[in-house]
């Protein structure tokens, strides 16, 4: 690949990895320019929490081009997020935080909500004064100058509704992947919901158990929100509450969430105000069926781009290590990957491409790495940006070792020790203890684990 001639830089959100791309650009001391753009009124992305929940526009939801959902607040203006009110992460804070700021030493060791958004504007002080907020991005066009990709970055206030564009050589896409819902279209679901509006939801527009209490509920969906929801709602709910799911839940976080598991949802039944199940079963007087199924990656402000980045939404195309636009590598996206820690990961990414477009770091060809993604869409298939285990932390220490290694100038990424590898394999079952015991453990140690150094414990094992 040719060098870069990278200056002026747009970061479009000042979420988790908007701002470790800022800190990261930042330090690298190449550039004469980098504005980040948040169209909240402050940062935190996922994290800022807003107690109006967005109320869900379209059942069934497929489509990765579906509008945006309208503000939950005009002055100011706020979008609501997925957060509701009593949520912890499931992380230990020791292998979430970034490597450069720790939690508070008398923060719970999965910090709750409220601790990880103080946790990142705290984190967001010394770039600030880079970020502009309550600036939605309307529209991404690109185009050639002197053979040379420019972004024309099209700007909105949300305050006076002003529109002005600006033009970048690279743009870092950090506007996350937790704002259009998907929820499937299942038989009758677009009957059933207009018969009974309201009766299904989604997780997005989840805040606490009070709306369930007494109501014969169906959660749809076992991954971790999923779970924590159904845990919360089945303390107020009609008995059983039923566990919706595709493959079985851990039998002790079934336990936990005192659910009965039931197949997926074949058919809803009107007229009964009921669901078929695949096997045959049929429920009849449902109170409220919420869909935890996730959400779809969707760019309405890059749709130009051709060929498109998205179709359905399941995956984002033509990207080289989930992170790099093949054709236009001025153009990078953090914060893809799935099932991941994301604060690490994020500083891991920034690393790479503060360092690429200051051309400390070489990139492969364009037809190596369109090969790299012809052969892991074969690989992993309908999940492509849905790592495996592990597979964080590999991607983490080899980024770390790869530019320690060729002494590139430039912030350092974070690196995982083996008392930190070990925190991401026990930390799903340390979560559910400090569940189990009330959510008020400090320290792992106070929940039963003890990190035990073993010399002959190599990191590939641990992985």
């Amino acid at each position: 690949m040719g060098r870069f001639d990278v200056k002026t830089i747009a970061v479009i959100g000042a979420g988790p990895c908007g701002l470790s791309a800022a800190k990261y650009l930042l330090a690298q001391k190449a550039f004469d320019k980098v504005d980040v753009y948040e169209q909240q009124p402050e940062v935190g992305g996922v994290w800022n929490y807003s107690p109006e929940p967005s109320p869900t526009r379209q059942v069934p939801q497929v489509s990765a081009f579906a509008p945006p959902d309208p503000p939950v607040r005009i002055a100011p203006r706020v979008l609501a997020t997925p957060m509701y009110d009593v949520l912890h992460t499931n992380i230990p804070r020791h292998l979430m935080k970034y490597s450069d700021l720790d939690f508070p030493k008398d923060a719970l060791i999965f910090p709750s909500r409220e601790d990880v958004q103080d946790y990142l504007i705290k984190y967001s002080q010394d770039v600030r004064h880079i970020i502009s907020f309550n600036s939605q991005i309307n529209d991404v066009r690109l185009r050639q100058e002197e053979g040379k990709d420019r972004w024309d970055v099209e700007v909105r206030s949300t305050k006076d509704g002003c529109l002005h564009t600006r033009t970048f050589d690279a743009v870092v896409v950090a506007s996350g992947h937790y704002s259009t819902v998907f929820i499937p279209d299942v038989k009758n679901i677009k009957e059933f919901n207009r018969a009974h509006p309201g009766v299904i939801s989604h997780s997005k527009s989840y805040r606490s158990a009070d709306a369930f209490a007494g109501k014969k509920v169906i959660v749809v969906g076992n991954a971790a929100s999923g779970l924590d929801i159904a845990s919360q709602i089945s303390r107020v709910c009609k008995k059983p509450l039923l566990l919706s799911v595709r493959t079985p839940s851990p039998p002790e976080n079934l336990a936990w969430v005192n659910a009965e598991e039931v197949p997926v949802i074949e058919e809803f039944l009107v007229a009964e105000r009921g669901v078929r199940f695949q096997d045959g079963r049929v429920e009849r007087d449902i109170d409220a069926v919420l869909y935890a199924t996730g959400y779809l990656y969707t760019f309405p402000f890059l749709q130009s781009l051709i060929p498109p980045l998205v179709t359905d939404g399941r995956r984002v195309r033509g990207i080289y290590k989930d992170l790099i636009h093949t054709e236009h590598p001025t153009l990078v996206f953090p914060g893809l990957p799935i099932k991941v820690v994301p604060f690490p990961l994020s500083e891991s990414q920034a690393a790479i491409y503060s360092r690429l477009w200051a051309n400390v770091l070489p990139l492969p060809e364009k037809a190596e790495m369109h090969k790299w993604e012809e052969e892991e869409a074969q690989r992993r298939g309908a999940s492509f940006h849905v790592w495996p285990k592990g597979g964080d932390a590999e991607y983490i220490n080899e980024t770390h070792a790869m530019l320690a290694k060729s002494k590139t100038p430039g912030k350092e990424p974070p690196l995982w020790n083996d008392e930190l590898l070990w925190q991401r394999k026990i930390y799903a079952e340390a979560k559910l203890k400090f569940e189990k015991e009330g959510r008020t453990a400090k320290s792992l140690e106070e929940l039963g684990f003890h990190y035990r150094p073993s010399p002959e414990t190599s990191e590939q094992e641990i992985l």
